[in-house]
């Protein structure tokens, strides 16, 4: 069976109640699935890659993010790192019967949205990430 992924979404922004607190979470569970090169910051954002998140008045509540994960090692890094970094505990890491290679492991984040790693056991990725070059200014 082969699928798309990455085609939809051009980027996600979060508003947080405490954004040190939260760059630490998102740091360190980025980190831990290999993926925290895409970093910047400002004094009142950061960002990876396609996910920006910034102080905001009022704080996205109830989201559910999930992160790709390449293997189950990392599922259990990132599930770890959150931990230390402040997260709760929404599901260790396992099994789960959404399809028969599905290992994931869900954390809350500091304002109590469900943070997943997802590792897609045994299924092989055309590339690991799609480059954009973009073109000249009117062209």
């Amino acid at each position: 069976m082969k699928y798309h992924q990455g085609r939809l979404i051009d980027h996600i922004g979060v508003n947080v109640s405490d954004l040190e607190q939260s760059k630490a979470f998102y740091v360190a569970i980025l980190d831990a699935l290999g993926k925290s090169d895409g970093f910047g910051c400002d004094d009142s954002s950061f960002y990876f890659d396609e996910f920006y998140v910034a102080a905001g008045d009022s704080p996205v509540t109830n989201l559910h993010l999930a992160f790709q994960a390449d293997s189950v090692e990392q599922v259990h890094a990132f599930y770890q790192a959150g931990l230390n970094a402040g997260g709760r505990d929404n599901g260790g890491p396992g099994y789960r019967n959404y399809h028969d290679s599905y290992y994931a492991a869900f954390l809350l984040d500091p304002d109590g949205n469900n943070i997943e790693a997802v590792c897609d056991v045994g299924a092989e990725r055309s590339s690991t990430s799609v480059i954009v070059t973009r073109k000249a200014s009117g062209a």
